[in-house]
């Protein structure tokens, strides 16, 4: 099994050759299929005497493989697709068959530094200080967590030094954040309070501070620790006014956390890089290249405006862990909620390395011209509703008439056709429609096709 025999380095051949294959044609969409469906085509394929590398590349190849929806298809506009750049998914392939640990730098330290610079990419993007940084994670919700348990260490140590005792800590947000928000509170057994996102359903300053006071009034032994801004939602696209938010934590002392996991991508847009302006007043943030910065799943970059608050909530002590304390030494794994870990960066990295930054903005740029055009193919369309001009490039409709039921059905049979993956979501209460718009490949000749069916 741990032996390179000449039918591994055949079976290595096949893989490469399907891999080569799929990144060179158009993906196929596809469809889910039920369990009993799957068990009917592949069978039992845990068996004692194994099924062989071919036959297993084969159950892959023509069963398993085919009931996963491809979110790299240019018709895949449901909730937030991916669409890796071609070096991006080359390199995933390199990362796999490298066996790098990116928990330490003692242990991976070329591929950390390499990390690191794709993280200081971002960072200057944001107009971080120099002195910021963090770590690629699994996805937004760790990225989430990982932030407000490091924000809340904070505010734990400052009430400690002040001799102050806080009976409950508390983290504010819009109604509009993401889940994740209301997840990592549960985790984290802390309040959240949601303050009232404006009609356009950005959240600023004055709607935190009624919330806030509101809260305290009743609950004078609790304390705000983060303010959560959210910079575009999944939903709708929604950018809250960073600015203001930002000025409201600092001057209160609270942490200021972005959750930008889709729409931070849009800060190396020159179109909407002003909708960003505040993000260099926080005090951490996250961006998931697997979404809109074209890496392959799974990367969340998490980074900090000063590492070591990170670094002091999330270290592990332990004896076995005592060679890697190093100050000089920057471990990957100080910095959120996990030990071990791949260098999950890296596709992002050689692909931003090997294709330049300039590319990254065109690709987005393309992107949100491509919902310019949505917007235009919508409000031609007799029976359609543009819900709100998009900020990124979420763009959101209704179809006149329709109700929740017509509205699966609909989308139910897009799929069933192969067409397109477009899933009903809701604003208000109220049905609603919308494409994510992420991949570079999307064009006005699938977003017409998907029209035609309304």
């Amino acid at each position: 099994m741990h032996e390179f025999t000449p039918d591994v380095e055949a079976l290595a051949r096949d893989i490469l050759h399907y891999s080569l294959l799929r990144m060179r044609q158009e993906p196929p969409l596809d469809h889910a299929k039920s369990p009993e469906e799957l068990l009917a085509a592949a069978g039992n394929t845990i068996t004692e005497a194994g099924l062989g590398g071919k036959e297993a590349l084969r159950v892959f190849t023509e069963v398993l493989a085919p009931s996963c929806l491809s979110t790299d298809h240019p018709s895949y506009l449901a909730f937030i697709p991916s669409a890796p750049s071609e070096h991006a998914t080359l390199f995933d392939l390199v990362v796999g068959a490298s066996a790098i640990y990116g928990g330490s730098w003692v242990e991976g330290a070329g591929a950390v530094f390499a990390e690191n610079q794709a993280l200081r990419w971002i960072s200057d993007l944001a107009k971080l200080p120099a002195s910021a940084g963090g770590v690629f994670v699994q996805g937004g919700t760790i990225g989430n967590l990982s932030a407000l348990v490091a924000a809340r260490h904070t505010a734990r140590e400052r009430a400690k030094a002040e001799g102050r005792k806080i009976d409950r800590w508390v983290v504010v947000a819009s109604n509009q954040a993401h889940s994740s928000i209301k997840s990592a509170a549960d985790v984290m057994d802390c309040e959240v309070i949601f303050a009232n996102a404006d009609a356009d359903l950005s959240l600023r300053a004055d709607a935190v501070d009624v919330a806030i006071k509101k809260y305290i009034a009743a609950n004078p032994t609790h304390e705000v620790f983060a303010l959560v801004g959210t910079a575009g939602s999944t939903n709708l696209g929604i950018i809250d006014d960073l600015d203001s938010l930002g000025d409201y934590a600092n001057t209160n002392g609270i942490w200021f956390h972005v959750d930008g996991a889709y729409g931070l991508a849009g800060l190396c847009a020159p179109s909407v890089r002003d909708l960003f302006n505040g993000i260099e007043k926080c005090d951490s943030l996250i961006v998931d290249p697997h979404k809109w910065l074209f890496a392959p799943y799974d990367a969340c970059a998490l980074i900090y405006r000063n590492p070591a608050l990170g670094k002091a909530a999330h270290t592990q002590h332990a004896s076995y862990l005592d060679t890697l304390e190093d100050e000089n030494e920057f471990n990957p794994s100080d910095y959120a909620i996990h030990l071990t870990r791949r260098p999950r960066g890296l596709p992002f990295w050689y692909s931003l390395a090997a294709n330049g930054s300039k590319e990254y903005s065109d690709a987005v740029e393309d992107t949100i011209n491509t919902a310019k055009i949505a917007v235009r193919l919508i409000n031609e369309h007799p029976n359609l509703e543009l819900l709100m001009e998009p900020q990124l490039s979420i763009v959101a409709f209704t179809r006149k008439g329709w109700s929740a039921e017509q509205y699966q059905e609909w989308s139910d049979k897009l799929l069933d056709d192969q067409i397109a993956f477009v899933t009903p979501s809701a604003h208000l209460g109220q049905p609603i429609l919308r494409f994510a718009i992420v991949n570079p490949w999307t064009s006005e000749k699938e977003l017409t096709e998907i029209l035609a069916t309304l």
